[in-house]
């Protein structure tokens, strides 16, 4: 029972040190890799949902009568990685402006300068 959990429980690990790496950190970089952190492991539950034990990738055309893991998860993680490459772009490049017109990236210096 405990080996067909152990995704999950890597799911709940990785998404903890995503979230306590958004929260605690204050550097706008890292907190940018903590939201990273947790897109993988939102990747990682998607492709656990969709394994079958023993199934087979279904790209057949004339596909045999075993078990086929879930295309559709496949699918969704595809465009979630997709989706998380350009917010993370995206991201990254509202850190480079800050950083440029601010002259740091650690969120406590670009609050103190917006009062």
């Amino acid at each position: 029972m405990i080996p067909e959990q152990i995704p999950y429980i890597a799911v709940i690990l990785i998404a903890g040190i995503g979230i306590a790496t958004l929260l605690l950190k204050k550097n706008i970089i890292k907190m940018i890799m903590g939201l990273a952190i947790i897109e993988g492991a939102a990747n990682l539950f998607l492709v656990s949902l969709g394994y079958r034990i023993g199934g087979i990738a279904p790209i057949f055309t004339n596909a045999p009568d075993a078990e086929m893991v879930l295309p559709t998860v496949q699918a969704m993680t595809l465009t979630n990685i997709v989706i998380g490459f350009a917010t993370t772009a995206l991201l990254l490049a509202f850190a480079m402006m800050i950083y440029r017109k601010y002259g740091s990236v650690e969120a406590n210096n670009v609050r103190r300068l917006r009062e």
